[in-house]
């Protein structure tokens, strides 16, 4: 399965939440390093780094996701719908 695919079953899911908006960050020069996807649920931001099944985030990708987390956002690093459901249900305290 391609990372594409699961980007887009994610969002597709998060943009059905009521009270939720999510955009997909495309990789540039100036946004190496940042989640795939953020947005916000009800007033509450999250960051997610998406992989397909298997893939590790880049320690710089962990970075950018501790640095969200310290700021408030809800982070975490996901490979399928149920794994968004796991960070969004629950504050992320810590990134390894």
């Amino acid at each position: 399965m391609l990372e594409k695919t699961v980007v887009d079953k994610i969002r597709k899911y998060l943009l059905s939440l009521p009270g939720c908006y999510a955009f997909k960050v495309h990789g540039s020069q100036f946004t190496t390093g940042q989640p795939d996807l953020i947005g916000c649920l009800e007033g509450k931001t999250f960051c997610l780094e998406v992989k397909r099944p298997g893939g590790k985030a880049t320690p710089l990708q962990l970075k950018r996701l501790r640095e969200w987390s310290e700021a408030g956002a809800m982070v975490g690093v996901v490979t399928s719908v149920e794994e968004v459901k796991n960070v969004l249900g629950q504050k992320a305290e810590s990134v390894p």
